[in-house]
């Protein structure tokens, strides 16, 4: 039970952040939903509320959009005024082979959303979470991540652009930054942990384009071999509440056991270099 926690999910308006949510609920704990369109929000809390039954905890919504560290700014100074606590961070949302756009800080959108923006989320609430230690930080990353290579000339993909290949290189980066924050957190109390999902039937894909006739059998196939919702946030929940993973530190989960990285992810150089110029790009002063 989460009875007197509060937890915060990124992307908790649909797929395994919303799947994350309504369990976190229904095991009594007050949930923050970080989403970006109150609208969408709202409507999925409804759900939520429905799914979780008459014991259920309390539900909060809060604006944030990781696109605009603004907004990340913003979010966290709220929840730092608000809020007592922080037991449980769950850095959920992403966005996933979108056409080159840039944020409206001038990043690529996927290196945006999916690092950089959890990047300056959990750095601006780590004295609140040490505050509430015993605490957890989980980390969604993709075994896609194994595609990826972190090219520090070109972090911004102005050189060259290839949706897939900047998503995974946005996966990598959950797992590196999972890695040095590790470090950073010895003898805080708080720990980190990364997770791979697998493959989910979510609104993720939104950006990637199937041919009409096509879209049956994708469909069927989706249904037949891809993990519910509820199946995906399996590891995520494993990670937030179990008392199997209490003290465990800097590793990656898949189906609720710990999965073994390719070097790419766990070389502690690149992890520190990729933290300091995410130091620099997200405005960060130490």
């Amino acid at each position: 039970m989460l009875r007197g926690k509060t937890i915060i999910v990124t992307g908790a308006n649909s797929g395994i952040g919303k799947a994350t949510a309504a369990e976190m609920l229904r095991c009594q704990g007050r949930v923050i939903m970080a989403c970006r369109n109150r609208e969408r929000a709202e409507k999925a809390a409804q759900e939520i509320q429905q799914e979780a039954g008459p014991e259920q905890g309390e539900l909060v919504i809060k604006l944030l959009d990781l696109a605009s560290l603004k907004s990340v700014r913003s979010f966290c100074e709220e929840i730092m005024k608000e809020e007592s606590r922080i037991d449980i961070l769950i850095n959920n949302a992403g966005i996933y082979q979108c056409p080159y756009t840039k944020s409206e800080d001038g990043f690529e959108m996927q290196f945006a959303v999916n690092h950089l923006g959890h990047f300056l989320l959990t750095n601006l609430l780590l004295d609140l979470l040490k505050r509430s230690a015993p605490s957890r930080i989980i980390v969604v990353s993709s075994k896609l991540y194994k595609y990826g290579e972190i090219n520090f000339d070109d972090l911004n993909s102005e050189q060259s652009y290839d949706k897939a290949f900047a998503y995974a290189r946005s996966k990598l980066a959950n797992l590196l930054f999972t890695l040095e924050l590790s470090h950073r957190l010895e003898e805080t109390g708080v720990t980190v942990n990364a997770l791979t999902p697998g493959i989910v039937r979510t609104n993720l894909g939104r950006h990637v384009h199937i041919p009409l006739l096509m879209k049956p059998l994708f469909n069927l196939a989706s249904r037949a071999f891809f993990k519910s919702p509820e199946e995906g946030a399996q590891t995520s929940i494993y990670l937030a509440c179990s008392p199997d993973v209490e003290g465990v530190q800097g590793k990656c989960f898949a189906n609720c056991h710990e999965e073994q990285l390719l070097a790419k992810a766990t070389d502690e150089e690149v992890a520190k270099k990729l933290w300091d110029i995410s130091e620099v790009m997200v405005g960060i002063t130490t």
